[in-house]
């Protein structure tokens, strides 16, 4: 999940990095891509990975929370899990200023769904998302 829409589609197109949109960018297994507003009940509680106070209350330096190795990442995440987190937000590695969430399954019943939009090239978020990855048009 994202914040922005953008860093959400940014997630999807990323393996089409330097490529063409042809209408497969925004197919999985044969389905098309779209975007839903997810709305999450405020009592969820969230942990904040950008916050610098919630990294030194656990330890945790930046470097070891963005890696992409897992062995680190999911030690951490299951402390959290197991203190009772709904789910963790930090930043997009594609831009800082973008925020992902990351929900655990507890979650699920403080979900509401909101509106859902069929994903098109020429979708807003899509053109961005593509200008940022050199996705050149069709």
């Amino acid at each position: 999940m994202a914040i922005e829409p953008v860093a959400a589609v940014v997630e999807q197109l990323a393996r089409f990095r330097g490529s063409v949109m042809v209408p497969q960018v925004l197919l999985r297994r044969g389905l098309p891509l779209a975007l839903a507003a997810l709305e999450l009940d405020d009592r969820a509680k969230l942990v904040d990975l950008d916050d610098p106070g919630v990294l030194a209350a656990r330890r945790l330096r930046p470097s070891h929370v963005a890696t992409r190795q897992r062995s680190v990442t999911q030690p951490q995440a299951l402390a959290f899990y197991r203190g009772g987190a709904a789910g963790l937000r930090w930043w997009s590695t594609f831009e800082s200023l973008w925020t992902n969430v990351t929900l655990f399954d507890r979650a699920a019943p403080r979900l509401r769904l909101g509106s859902v939009r069929r994903l098109h090239a020429e979708d807003p978020a899509v053109r961005e998302a593509a200008e940022l990855l050199g996705i050149a048009p069709a």
